[in-house]
């Protein structure tokens, strides 16, 4: 199974609401519940009405489209990187899922899915 690395520093912020929210960024997350609005974006895209916001995220994706059918990838990621004392913030679309690491972690949880037998390759801005 391929990762690519997505090679810019997001945050995770709660906005008071999505009016200044830069949806036409490359990557722009967002998660609506009865108690919060929540953003995931790039560090230099975070909004001015950002209420609250963890800086230092770096992330990599599980590469193609995943079929609905398949059991078990971001959990079998999820422990490996666990098991190494790395902790993840994902987020799944409709194609694939993104996986967040502080960027402390970063470089080790890339090692540890090499090591694991994962390929990993880099994404050169703009093709991200």
């Amino acid at each position: 199974m391929q990762i690519k690395t997505i090679p810019y520093d997001f945050s995770v912020c709660k906005v008071a609401d999505y009016s200044q929210t830069d949806m036409d960024s490359g990557f722009c997350f967002i998660g609506r519940t009865d108690e919060e609005n929540s953003l995931v974006c790039l560090t230099d895209k975070v909004p001015g009405n950002a209420v609250a916001c963890e800086n230092g995220w770096r992330a990599f994706r599980i590469q193609g489209i995943l079929d609905f059918s398949l059991i078990g990838i971001l959990s079998g990621i999820s422990a490996l990187l666990a098991d190494n004392g790395i902790g993840i913030f994902a987020v799944s679309t409709y194609n694939t899922d993104y996986i967040f690491t502080k960027r402390e972690t970063y470089g080790k949880a890339l090692e540890v899915l090499v090591k694991a037998g994962y390929q990993v390759v880099s994404c050169a801005e703009p093709e991200c």
